[in-house]
């Protein structure tokens, strides 16, 4: 049966436009001069249509994929990698695995907003990398750019599911003083899953650096913490 191409894909993804929601989505992934996301476009698509139409488009040709998430418009470019991310899920061996790895890193440039990130990269590089070596892990969070760095960080989410937090606090660490906000929520969501499954681990770590930590990193990290804890971490009292 014939695929369908990505301008096919596209035009029928405009039937799913919807101009008063890609108002918000200005709005709330910061496209603004001056904010994070400056120069981003948004059709308006919410997020399950967008995982509809991927699922329907799993065998789309590998250069249409590329297409789509080179596209200008935030969601054809969450599309192109969330059907990326199905790929490698039905992906038959390990060399197939390894081309979608190498599609994605090579693609950093078009991963750039948080929704983009969070969504895809523990599913293809934290998979990926879940029994291989991670020292290219440690080169992301030392990089200039905003996205790389939540990249190293969001991509420990996949480890951290499994029990392994092996780099989790490695990587919080050269991120601590990071001065962007993505990065500190970021850093506080992988602890506050870190904490999940080792607390005694967690708090080792935050006992040693929680006094440094940017306020809303730490908030995050103690969040679920039980109330008298996390008003002494607050208070600085621990």
């Amino acid at each position: 049966m014939k695929q369908d191409t990505s301008i096919e894909i596209q035009r029928k993804f405009r039937e799913y436009l919807n101009e008063e929601y890609a108002l918000k989505s200005n709005r709330f992934f910061k496209s603004k001069k001056g904010e994070y996301g400056y120069g981003d476009i948004f059709l308006g698509i919410r997020s399950p249509i967008i995982r509809m139409v991927a699922k329907e488009n799993v065998h789309l040709s590998i250069s249409d994929t590329k297409k789509l998430i080179k596209s200008k418009y935030h969601e054809e470019r969450l599309l192109g990698l969330i059907i990326l991310v199905n790929k490698y899920k039905k992906a038959k061996d390990e060399s197939e695995q390894e081309q979608y790895y190498q599609i994605y890193i090579n693609s950093f440039k078009y991963i750039n907003n948080w929704d983009l990130v969070d969504v895809t990269c523990p599913h293809i590089i934290g998979k990926h990398l879940m029994k291989r070596d991670r020292s290219i892990l440690y080169e992301w969070a030392q990089s200039d750019d905003l996205w790389t760095k939540r990249i190293a960080m969001i991509t420990n989410w996949w480890f951290v599911r499994k029990g392994d937090l092996k780099d989790v606090f490695k990587i919080a660490k050269i991120l601590l003083k990071d001065e962007h906000d993505l990065i500190h929520k970021a850093v506080g969501w992988m602890l506050r899953e870190a904490a999940k499954k080792d607390m005694v681990a967690a708090e080792k770590f935050l006992k040693r650096h929680y006094t440094k930590m940017p306020r809303t990193m730490l908030r995050y990290a103690i969040e679920k913490f039980p109330e008298k804890k996390r008003q002494k971490y607050l208070k600085g009292l621990i």
